[in-house]
């Protein structure tokens, strides 16, 4: 028999011994941890003169470019506000501009229906929440498929489960076999009921943002909703340089309830802004300073997110190209000026172009996170799940997700110097010669002192043949898989999900299947 190789008749008890490492391995997140909060210092790639070049270009756009606001209404307060308007552009004085950026909250609370999960926006503090958008699945047979309600409901689960992860999201996959007109409605009560941690609106229709908000005074109160944050939603400007009526009419449904919003550019560079990484930056500062300064005009001092979402277009095949140097710069370049406006910001996630979790999803989505942690962004949207440019969310990529963002969190909290960080105690215990695995310090951390990763296998290769030879992804799918048979969904008031179900069967009944 070679070395190493494991003995034809295994004992009874070692082979106990590694099932229960590997279901040690294999337990699903716990559901809830400390907010994260940076505790090492934020990198800032820019120096002053650097960062006042980028913000000196965007306030050259906005006063003498213009912006587009194709919404009569956003026209007439631009108007009334004293900014120069042409048919649909907007010109925008920087003094108007900044002081009405003035205005808004530097930091601010989203409330959730559990107020343990609640989190701050802003600061040193951050938020992550999964994957958005998706209309397609990569199921738990590793297949390609349009998402369902039921996947819906399944990545709003595992969310909920997911300790390293505070928000449950909005658009966490497309429901497809639900009729568009319907399908928000499903999705915000599915937040509300499958989860109690913070989660967001819709916003494909200012009628659908208006369904949310509805819905989440049903669940925290008409008086509570309008003088606090119960959501953070997104809407996206379509670059370059336009804010479309759509997405004007779900900010100001928001903005007048009180509700933040991340007001987020859609930047490929080369194709929706200059192929130059800071001319890209200098556009997308334009952009989402004149809608962040576009809500204080429709609610003075309501809470908002700076917001980015950047990649780079390939030259050769107009593909969007994630995890590459210039994304990571723009992160760097767009926390820099959210904090020179002294704003919550966000940007980054583990985005990634592979179709599968990959090497190269692994390598993008990590090129990508890693920035948006040493950047110091407040809220990260797309940190579990995505795939395929966000047109795929992947059972198995969440979780592998989640285990890296554990690890960037772990790493965020910095080196313990404490006395018990520096462990002389045991130094003096074990002394030279000695073994540290039996000492009093060690008995006291075994747990805690160093990450374990739970998806990585970094057993010997006898042991991961004997348990299947199951790569990454496999791995993680299982792990997916048991999370969900062991789902346990967060107490709901039965009054208030009576209530609940009977606006959406009200409102499903009024609206058509299709679009008109």
């Amino acid at each position: 028999m070679a070395q190493g190789a494991p003995a034809v008749d295994e004992p009874r008890q070692a082979r106990r011994g590694r099932e229960l490492r590997r279901g040690e391995r294999l337990r699903p997140p716990t559901i809830q941890i400390r907010q994260p909060v940076h505790e090492i210092p934020i990198y800032e790639l820019l120096d002053t003169a650097g960062l006042e070049t980028i913000h000196d270009a965007s306030m050259i756009i906005l006063e003498e470019v213009g912006i587009e606001f194709r919404d009569a209404e956003a026209l007439d307060l631009w108007r009334a506000a004293g900014a120069e308007v042409r048919d649909q552009r907007v010109r925008i004085p920087r003094e108007l501009l900044l002081a009405k950026l003035a205005l808004l909250p530097e930091t601010y609370v989203q409330h959730a229906r559990n107020p343990e999960r609640n989190v701050v926006v802003g600061g040193r503090h951050m938020v992550y929440a999964p994957v958005y958008g998706s209309p397609f699945v990569r199921g738990f047979d590793g297949q390609r498929r349009y998402g369902t309600l039921d996947d819906f409901r399944n990545l709003v689960k595992l969310t909920y489960m997911a300790g390293c992860l505070q928000h449950s999201g909005g658009v966490v996959c497309e429901p497809v076999d639900v009729p568009v007109p319907k399908r928000h409605l499903d999705m915000v009560y599915s937040h509300i009921k499958y989860s109690d941690k913070p989660f967001m609106g819709m916003v494909t229709a200012p009628e659908r943002a208006l369904d949310s908000v509805r819905l989440a005074e049903i669940a925290f109160g008409r008086e509570f909703v309008d003088r606090n944050t119960v959501m953070t939603s997104v809407v996206n400007c379509n670059s370059p340089l336009v804010w479309d009526g759509i997405m004007l009419g779900a900010l100001k449904v928001y903005a007048r309830h009180n509700q933040a919003v991340l007001v987020t550019p859609f930047i490929m560079a080369g194709a929706m802004a200059p192929a130059a990484t800071a001319g890209a930056i200098a556009q997308l500062n334009a952009e989402v300073l004149a809608g962040l300064a576009f809500t204080q005009l429709v609610r003075p001092g309501v809470p908002m997110v700076y917001g980015s979402f950047v990649t780079t277009v390939s030259m050769r095949s107009g593909a969007p190209m994630m995890g590459t140097p210039e994304p990571a710069h723009m992160i760097y370049a767009c926390t820099q000026l959210a904090r020179r406006y002294k704003l919550p910001v966000r940007t980054g996630g583990m985005l990634c172009g592979s179709k599968i979790a990959d090497a190269q999803a692994a390598f993008e989505s990590m090129q990508t996170m890693i920035p948006t942690l040493m950047a110091g962004t407040n809220f990260v949207l797309h940190s579990a799940g995505w795939l395929e440019a966000g047109l795929c969310a992947g059972y198995g990529k969440f979780v592998m997700d989640c285990e890296q963002i554990a690890m960037l969190q772990k790493f965020g909290q910095g080196i313990d110097v404490s006395p018990e960080g520096i462990a002389l105690d045991a130094v003096r215990e074990v002394g030279p010669g000695g073994h540290y695995l039996g000492c009093a310090h060690t008995m006291r951390h075994y747990q805690d002192a160093f990450f374990l990763p739970e998806i990585a296998d970094n057993n010997s290769v006898e042991q991961w043949e004997a348990e299947g030879a199951h790569d990454t992804n496999a791995r993680a799918t299982a792990v997916a898989e048991r999370m969900l048979k062991e789902y346990q969904a967060p107490p709901l008031d039965p009054a208030i999900d009576e209530a609940l179900l009977d606006y959406v069967a009200r409102r499903k009944g009024e609206l058509a299947d299709t679009v008109r």
